[in-house]
């Protein structure tokens, strides 16, 4: 017989819970084993002493009190609680996953062709001079557009020249 398995029955035993057959198996492993028979005598007597104790009577209202106070307990919700009552978070967190996953899918590995270099060299000087084309302020020294007259000169050199000189008096 196994004392560590039987030690397990010795309360079920005490209180008279156990099966016959068990019952029977742990009267023979404790006539025959000291320990067991010791640790026996020893519950008996705990539940001897608990037996002498008074018990003590509840009042009447205290199951109405007890019932009270279980109702005013918040209940508890689990951490998933939170999601169920609030679609907007349900349809943030799906738009969160969808953008996460396109990002994810996106290819990282992009080489620049040789119509792509040709493309980039060919705008950068413009790039260059970005903050002068941003500014607009050396704009406003250029010259005013030519109008077309009304005597119906069809002589464009002629306009030209003129426009030159109207804008060497001004500068004087």
């Amino acid at each position: 017989m196994n004392c560590t398995r039987m030690e397990n029955k010795i309360l079920a035993y005490v209180d008279g819970r156990l099966k016959e057959s068990e019952r029977l198996e742990m009267e023979k492993h404790v006539a025959a084993c000291g320990a067991c028979q010791l640790r026996v005598n020893e519950f008996r007597a705990v539940a001897s002493l608990l037996d002498e104790v008074p018990q003590i009577e509840p009042s009447p209202a205290f199951d109405v009190r007890v019932r009270a106070r279980v109702a005013a307990e918040p209940v508890k919700q689990d951490w998933w609680a939170w999601f169920t009552p609030s679609p907007r978070v349900a349809f943030a967190a799906s738009l969160l996953l969808l953008a996460t996953v396109w990002i994810g899918s996106r290819p990282t590995d992009r080489t620049l062709t040789a119509a792509d270099e040709a493309q980039i060299n060919q705008d950068l000087p413009v790039l260059e001079n970005f903050d002068v084309l941003s500014d607009f302020g050396a704009l406003t020294d250029l010259p005013q557009p030519v109008q077309p007259d009304d005597t119906g000169d069809s002589n464009p050199d002629q306009n030209q020249n003129q426009q030159k000189n109207d804008g060497q008096n001004q500068t004087m």
